[in-house]
């Protein structure tokens, strides 16, 4: 008789701990306990049950032996969205002794290891948001940086160490060769990005000029928001072919350069992105299979939507973890409406990243408007 192996009894607070380790190992932590604290281990290392003036906290995030987080682990099924209070008084109540470049501690993490909530305190005014995973060490060491070197006064520093807070502070719209309608999208659309709302459905008529008014805010997001990375979304190769042109063409207002001579542009052809490049024009489909960590896709199945006519109207499995195309990969996530299944049966991948999303429309449905969580910018003078 073949032996049955001894099921092993755990509770759901070791669970969601394994499942937090597991999590923070994807993204390149070290995970340790306290008394086997190295920090020169790796450049993000996370202790376990860490001890501060108030209580033990399940994770002390250290970044170059600077600390920076706290993860606050909770079983599954609990409410993450009251539970950031507890976090904020560990992340202020770290023990002295400790390398601690911002006091309050900037990042602040709530995980049962499937659902994980963030608040970045370095925005100007801190909110919790839902993430797909815990960032890696190499961006909050960026994001700290930023800070640092604005607090120091640095020649170059960032006015502010957010795209959000940048923007709030960015110059008035260079009108110069614009319409009316497209003035109004834009101007509304930051607005909506400085009261840190994370989606944004644009609504132009068809023949406003959407994608020329899109590529307007975009330069504007990389050049006094610093956005390192904005990903283009499209259902159809010929879509993706026509936006380059018109990232190709748009000449911009105050510098007086084309775009594509300041910013690298690509549309993916293949399934490797080069971080190089500042804005990826690619269809949905190849991201998805980019994700999955397909090396190939093939091209010919891009000249058609397959949204609504091929075996992919099937629900694809669940995104996971990528440690080549993270989630903080790309800062501003545009999506042109495509087809309304953008928002059903592709969301997973939409809200893989944790970007600022800008949807652009005619008409939304209501699927579409319920995705963007009812927030529609208007392109009309009373919008």
């Amino acid at each position: 008789m073949v032996p049955v192996a001894p099921i092993v009894a755990t509770t759901p607070e070791a669970l969601a701990h394994e499942k937090i380790d597991a999590s923070l190992t994807q993204a390149g932590w070290v995970v340790q306990d306290l008394e086997d604290m190295n920090l020169g281990a790796a450049q993000g290392v996370a202790i376990r049950e860490f001890h501060t003036n108030v209580g033990p906290c399940d994770y002390l995030l250290f970044v170059d032996g600077q600390a920076v987080g706290v993860v606050e682990a909770k079983k599954a099924g609990v409410s993450l969205v009251g539970v950031e209070p507890q976090t904020a008084d560990y992340a202020k109540h770290v023990p002295k002794g400790l390398q601690v470049p911002v006091r309050p501690l900037p990042f602040l993490y709530e995980s049962t290891g499937t659902d994980t909530r963030f608040t970045n305190r370095l925005e100007p005014v801190p909110r919790s948001r839902g993430v797909f995973n815990i960032h890696q060490p190499a961006t909050l060491a960026r994001w700290l940086r930023a800070e640092l070197d604005r607090r120091d006064g640095k020649p170059n520093a960032p006015v502010a160490p957010t795209l959000i807070g940048r923007m709030k502070l960015a110059p008035e719209v260079n009108t110069a060769g614009m319409w009316p309608a497209q003035i109004q999208a834009v101007k509304n659309l930051e607005e909506s990005i400085k009261a840190a709302r994370p989606r944004a459905l644009v609504q132009m008529a068809t023949g406003s000029g959407k994608t020329y008014t899109t590529i307007s805010a975009v330069y504007r997001l990389i050049k006094h928001g610093g956005a390192e990375r904005v990903l283009f979304l499209v259902d159809r190769g010929n879509l993706g072919r026509q936006a380059l042109k018109e990232f190709q063409a748009y000449t911009t207002p105050d510098d007086g350069r084309k775009f594509t001579k300041l910013y690298n542009v690509t549309h993916l052809h293949s399934n490797k992105i080069d971080p190089v490049n500042r804005v990826v024009i690619t269809t949905i489909q190849r991201l998805y299979s980019i994700l999955k960590g397909e090396p190939e896709f093939d091209e010919d199945t891009e000249e058609r939507s397959d949204f609504a006519t091929s075996s992919l109207i099937r629900e694809p499995p669940p995104v996971v973890y990528s440690q080549y195309i993270p989630p903080e990969f790309v800062d501003v996530l545009v999506t042109d409406e495509c087809h309304r299944s953008i928002y059903t049966l592709w969301r997973q991948v939409l809200e893989y990243f944790d970007a600022s999303m800008i949807g652009l429309t005619a008409t939304p449905a209501k699927r579409t408007f319920a995705f963007f969580n009812k927030n529609l910018v208007r392109s009309g003078v009373d919008g």
